[in-house]
Formats: structure tokens, C-alpha cells, sequence
């Protein structure tokens, strides 16, 4: 019999094109450096590289802790159904966070040296510990997944011992780090954009990394139908939207009652490329806000993704002003990132799309679907439960 060869479609050809781009991009790396590879300077040593592939991927990870807190720990078990995607989305988002790391370390070869040079006065320090540590501990929540598949009984039974403490670990490791990545910035009051530039960013960063792993979980389930063919779980997912709007609402009305007491609302009439990023991050975030406070919007599958969507660019809009755009003016420079750090990006997020599919279609990721009906009226009501 001849062997099959996966089908050809555009798809696969543009993941292949992006993957080669990102080996050549790669090769360039190493062949040339920071300075031969990429657009980065003294003046401007951070780009995409940690304003997204950092940055976002972290936060975009969220999910995982998000989820986590609310069923092992507030004990809200009707959002179970879709605690592993978002512990699997964690896991990769983080593992591939490092793999950008690899790319944007003058030596990654030092990769390790913060875990035995220890500097407790650094936030550098403290993230690259949580980080490390809560990845360790993502993939101890991924391992049932690879011992049901198997058919491993006693080290499976050995992990659920362990299961609840490590889950709260977990949500603590996540809670410091996402928070101190916004710390980061503290250091530079003078050269992030009052725009960007508060002293609550740490605040605003953690409140804004829950809604965006709520929103990547919406995001994840409505691709996660589609390409498995499975029904999509419409009231957990709207249910997920409500405390999405609620989340989303904290965030705006701590932010914008930040801007109005450091009396930098000002700055929103000068004619300037901050000035009109910042109003394209902010409409992405109050647009789905106010839809989503609509049960007809969150009952409608393409509607709730339209929303989650936004809320995800909002969020990636927000760190890459604080990371790139807020600082251009201060270095006295002007960044844009070279193609080979585009296609580093690309590929690692393509890499990360890939990965998922794979490991959804060959391990128990999704639960079977309850083969019970339930009643109409009893998932609307479900649908606007809110769960926090």
C-alpha cells in the first residue's frame, strides 16, 4: 500500500511558508546576532520579541490560572468542560514564551544563570523564578492527560494526590509574575508615555492578563469546534463573556480613573502616533465591553468570538504600547521590527496553533460531551450567571 501524504491545502501551505521563514530567520540569529538579525539598538534593546512574544504570551496564557482558580479553588465545577484546553493553552504559551527568550537573549546560553545567581532585588529575578517554576507546574497539570492516554493508572492516581495544592501553587506563581511584569516599568518614568506610564501598572497588568486568558479560552473553544467537529459549549462560553464584561469594566474604570488623577487627558488632543494607538487599544477594549453585557450578543457564537477577539487585540494593543510604542519618544529613536523578527513571531505562534491541534487530536483534551439534554430555559439562565 502506498503511503498517504497529508492533503494540500492553503492552510498548510502558508503554515509551511511561515515555518521557513522562521528557520531562516533563526539561522540569521545565530549566524549574525542581535545587531545582524534584527532592528534592536542600545538606544532600543526591546522589540516584539518581548513586547509580544513575552509579553502577550504570558498573559494570553492566562487562561490556565484563570480557569484553574475558578474550579479548584472557588469550586464552581460548571466551567470543568473547559479547564483542560486552557491548562494545555497555558502550558504551551508559557514553553513557547521561553523558546522566545532563546531568540531575544544576547546569550541564551545563560538562559539559567537567574535561577542560580540569585538577585532577590531584581523583578527580573522574581519573573524568571515564576515563570520557570509555574511552566514546571503547567506541565504537571498536563501530565493526566498523557497517563489517561496511556493508560498509566498509578501515576495518575499519584498526580491527583498532589493536584489541589499544586493548582493553588500554581495560581499564586501566576498572580506574582503577571502583575510584575508590569513592575518592570516602574524604573522608567521618564521614558514610558504618560499615556502608559502609571504607578498601577502591576494593577492593571494582572486585571487585564484575567481578561484576556477569559477571552483566549472563548477563542480557543470556538476554533476547537470547528476544527474537531464538536458542538460548542454556547452558555459556559456566554457565561465566560458575562465575567468577561465584568472584568473588562474593572480594568476601564480603574484606568481611565488613573489617567483623570494624574490629569494626563490632555495628551488625547495632541496629534501624535501615541495618541492614536492609545484610542485604537482602548475602542477594542470598550466596544466588546458594552456588547457583551447584551444576552443577545453572547448567544450568538460568531458574535462572542467577534467580542473575544477584540478584547484579545486590545490587550495585545495595550502591551505592545507599553512595550514599544510608549517608549519610542523617550529613547529618541524609531523602531520597526526587521522581517526576520516578524517571521520569528509568526513561527512561534504558528508552531503554537500546530502543537495544539496535534495534542487535542491524540490525547484526551476535551471532555465527552453529557449525553443528557438540558432544558432551554435552564441554559439561558445558565448562560447569565455570573461567576464571581
Amino acid at each position: 500500500m502506498s503511503p498517504r501524504f497529508p492533503k494540500i491545502t492553503v492552510w498548510r501551505v502558508i503554515f509551511a511558508l511561515i515555518m521557513a521563514a522562521g528557520a531562516y530567520a533563526t539561522y540569521l540569529r545565530i549566524r549574525y546576532g542581535l545587531g545582524g538579525s534584527t532592528n534592536l539598538s542600545d538606544q532600543f534593546p526591546w522589540g516584539i520579541w518581548i513586547g509580544f512574544d513575552v509579553m502577550c504570551g504570558v498573559a494570553l496564557a492566562a487562561g490556565g490560572f484563570t480557569l484553574v482558580a475558578i474550579v479548584h479553588i472557588f469550586n464552581i465545577e460548571k466551567y470543568h468542560p473547559v479547564l483542560r484546553p486552557a491548562i494545555l493553552t497555558a502550558f504551551l504559551g508559557y514553553s513557547l514564551v521561553v523558546v522566545g527568550l532563546l531568540f531575544d537573549l544576547g546569550r541564551p546560553d545563560r538562559l539559567w544563570h537567574p535561577l542560580v545567581m540569585w538577585n532577590p532585588h531584581s523583578v527580573m529575578f522574581e519573573v524568571a523564578w515564576c515563570v520557570t517554576l509555574y511552566t514546571t507546574v503547567l506541565f504537571l497539570e498536563f501530565l493526566p492527560m498523557v497517563f489517561e492516554r496511556f493508560g498509566w493508572h498509578r501515576p495518575l492516581d499519584w498526580i491527583h494526590r498532589i493536584s489541589v495544592p499544586l493548582m493553588i501553587v500554581g495560581v499564586l506563581l501566576s498572580t506574582l509574575h503577571q502583575s510584575s511584569l508590569g513592575t518592570l516599568f516602574l524604573i522608567v518614568p521618564e521614558k514610558l508615555y504618560p499615556l502608559w506610564y502609571t504607578p498601577i501598572l502591576p494593577l492593571l497588568f494582572y486585571i487585564s492578563s484575567i481578561a484576556a486568558g477569559l477571552a483566549m479560552t472563548i477563542f480557543e473553544s470556538w476554533h476547537s469546534s470547528r476544527a474537531f467537529g464538536r458542538a460548542l459549549e454556547l452558555p459556559l462560553l456566554a457565561s465566560i463573556g458575562r465575567v468577561l464584561a465584568v472584568v473588562m469594566s474593572v480594568y476601564l474604570w480603574i484606568r481611565f480613573l488613573d489617567l483623570s488623577h494624574r490629569h494626563v487627558f490632555g495628551l488625547l488632543t495632541q496629534n501624535r502616533v501615541e495618541t492614536w494607538l492609545f484610542l485604537l487599544e482602548i475602542g477594542l477594549a470598550v466596544v466588546p465591553t458594552v456588547l457583551l453585557y447584551q444576552s443577545a450578543v453572547r448567544m450568538r457564537p460568531g458574535a462572542l468570538y467577534a467580542c473575544a477577539v477584540m478584547v484579545v487585540f486590545s490587550f495585545i494593543a495595550n502591551r505592545l504600547n507599553v512595550g514599544t510604542t510608549g517608549l519610542e519618544a523617550g529613547s529618541g529613536t524609531h523602531y520597526i521590527p526587521k522581517w526576520s523578527e516578524v517571521a520569528v513571531t509568526l513561527s512561534i505562534v504558528a508552531a503554537g496553533f500546530a502543537i495544539f491541534r496535534f495534542i487535542a487530536h491524540y490525547f484526551p483534551v476535551f471532555e465527552e460531551p453529557s449525553h443528557e439534554p438540558a432544558p432551554a430555559k435552564a441554559d439561558e439562565r445558565q448562560a447569565e450567571t455570573v461567576a464571581v
